[in-house]
């Protein structure tokens, strides 16, 4: 599923051979935590909903092992090297809630960043819990960017006010393109009206992290040009910025990770 949202949370910076990309540090283990719970395990049947990266499919194949199979599914499946796609990995394009499911009796189905981006919303949670077995498990998984809309959590200083300030001018734009800043929160219910058993959720907000510092910086500098011509900052805002923040003068927070599950009837 193509991002649009930066940060606001975006899972596109695929490995490339220079190192884990910042997301996957941030989220991963929040995201494997969840799976383990349920069960996962040797040939298992997994639908990975809008990928956007090689992190989670590796750790699914190695967790299903060679009985079982993972279909991994996005707009743009650019990151889908020969090292990944091996079995019990197959990587597809595909259109959540637009194009059929790509089979169906999978023991679990999830998507992270995905839901919020589709075009069909409801049309687009029907779909995974259609590919479900009964007793899958789904697990969705979506950002909270107006739960804890603070870059620095504590504003002492002008450059944590410049902090908190971008992040604002990086939430006005999320909502410019259509993205509700506050949807995670609404998974929980979303999940109980579908008809999932089961249904809970919690949030994860990593903060001070190494890879939230390296998150910000590429979030800022990608939409740079966005941000000064939508008149949200200027240039030398956004070098001010991304120094302060390379420095390690600022601690810098994550928005929140929202995962809710459930279990089809």
């Amino acid at each position: 599923m193509m991002r649009t949202d930066g940060y606001l949370l975006d899972q596109r910076r695929t490995e490339t051979g220079q190192g884990p990309d910042a997301f996957a540090t941030l989220f991963d283990p929040t995201t494997f935590r969840h799976m383990e719970a349920f069960g996962l395990g040797s040939g298992w049947r997994c639908w990975e909903v809008g990928a956007g990266g090689a992190s989670v499919v590796s750790w699914l194949a190695k967790k299903v092992g060679p009985t079982g199979r993972v279909i991994a599914t996005d707009t743009d499946i650019s990151w889908a090297v020969p090292s990944v796609t091996r079995p019990p990995v197959e990587a597809l394009v595909h259109h959540v809630g637009v194009d059929d499911p790509p089979g169906d009796g999978f023991d679990l189905v999830h998507a992270r960043l995905a839901l919020a981006h589709a075009p069909d919303q409801e049309q687009a949670l029907a779909s995974m819990i259609k590919a479900l077995r009964p007793g899958g498990r789904l697990l969705i998984e979506d950002s909270d960017a107006a739960l804890q809309p603070l870059a620095c959590l504590e504003e002492s200083g002008p450059e944590h006010q410049l902090a908190n300030r971008l992040r604002q001018a990086l939430r006005e734009l999320l909502a410019e393109r259509g993205v509700a800043p506050a949807h995670g929160r609404r998974l929980p219910r979303l999940l109980r009206t579908a008809g999932l058993r089961g249904v809970g959720a919690d949030a994860y907000f990593p903060v001070a992290a190494p890879a939230c510092a390296a998150l910000e910086c590429t979030t800022v500098d990608r939409l740079r040009e966005e941000l000064i011509t939508a008149n949200l900052a200027t240039a030398e805002e956004i070098d001010r910025h991304l120094s302060a923040v390379a420095s390690g003068a600022l601690d810098i927070a994550a928005p929140p990770l929202i995962s809710a599950w459930g279990r089809k009837a």
